[in-house]
């Protein structure tokens, strides 16, 4: 019987021809594994686009963005990245970021210590360059305590780097550190850049301190025409860096230092005494005997802590205090 001499009722399921639309076409979960993804360092971020090295390669610039497959995955300075697409480098050229490594280590800091929001500031940097003016601004044993608390927290060493020693005749601060084994470097305009140099060498560096520290006068001495390659670097985007972002360095020598915007709060709500404690292996094992809820600061306020039953380390549990005491006070620097 032909289709126009059938009455209605003699239709059926099976006669319905469906098309699939956007909504109800199948879908696969298979994503591409790039397994021809190229590695790249990330070097600057600008309004969502990223500037990469290849191979870790300062000549072998490239711009990308990020793929849709990795959706709001954070990417910042440091982080090791896989790239495909477009990695001539070529002007108005654009690659894609389409996996971010394992980090090894962590730089991170929140608004303040109620901000249950973490932000990464560098990713996988060995080293944390502290830097600290004798004077103008003066200094704070509080911003440099916090600092060395995320530091430790995210597994990178901390190194402290003073100022401004020639507008001070004398100055007492560095001793304030004492027990923590924590290594001091000058670097004013009026004292050897080499000492720096030799610390920063093959090593990925992030730089931190309030603004008018001299950080900038000190990258400018480590980096031949730093203004002019931290522009070549960061201008991936409509933007340039003013120092508000992040950005890598190459250093003649080698290595990379990360120069970061000057720091106005540096919140730690994301970290806990007891990360603190277990940066020290001489005392992290220590602190499985403490009570719950201890925060090892001792007595009064901890009267059972563990690290007082601790034989001659006396002076190194008392200069970690100080440390947890930044930790949970909040004053403002």
């Amino acid at each position: 019987m032909s289709r126009r001499g059938r009455t209605a009722a003699s239709y059926d399921e099976s006669d319905v021809r469906v098309r699939p639309g956007k909504a109800s076409r199948p879908r696969t979960k298979t994503r591409p594994q790039h397994n021809d993804a190229e590695d790249a360092m990330v070097v600057a971020v600008d309004r969502g686009r990223w500037g990469c090295v290849l191979d870790g390669d300062p000549d072998r610039r490239i711009v990308a963005m990020r793929a849709r497959e990795l959706g709001r995955t954070p990417i910042v300075v440091g982080d090791q990245v896989g790239v495909v697409g477009d990695l001539t480098g070529k002007p108005d050229s654009l690659a894609r970021i389409v996996r971010v490594a394992d980090r090894r280590t962590v730089l991170r800091r929140t608004a303040d210590d109620t901000d249950p929001f973490e932000r990464i500031v560098v990713a996988n940097a060995e080293q944390l360059f502290i830097v600290v003016a004798l004077a103008d601004p003066p200094p704070r044993t509080g911003f440099v305590e916090r600092a060395m608390v995320a530091a430790y927290a995210g597994g990178l060493e901390p190194i402290l780097v003073l100022t401004k020693r020639d507008l001070v005749a004398e100055s007492e601060f560095a001793s304030a550190f004492e027990g923590l084994e924590l290594e001091i470097l000058y670097a004013g305009i009026d004292d050897p850049i080499e000492p720096v140099v030799e610390i920063l060498r093959d090593r990925l560096t992030a730089l931190i301190g309030h603004s008018g520290v001299g950080k900038s006068t000190m990258v400018n001495r480590l980096v031949p025409d730093a203004y002019r390659a931290v522009g070549e670097v960061s201008g991936v985007g409509k933007g340039k860096h003013t120092s508000t972002q992040s950005v890598a360095l190459p250093l003649p020598g080698g290595g990379w230092v990360i120069d970061t915007p000057g720091v106005r709060s540096f919140g730690l709500a994301h970290i806990t005494p007891d990360d603190v404690i277990a940066s020290f292996t001489d005392l992290a094992d220590a602190i499985e005997d403490c009570p719950r809820g201890c925060t090892h600061l001792g007595p009064p306020a901890d009267p059972e802590c563990a690290l007082d039953q601790l034989p001659g380390v006396e002076r190194r549990v008392a200069a970690i205090r100080q440390l947890l005491t930044a930790l949970i006070s909040n004053e403002a620097w």
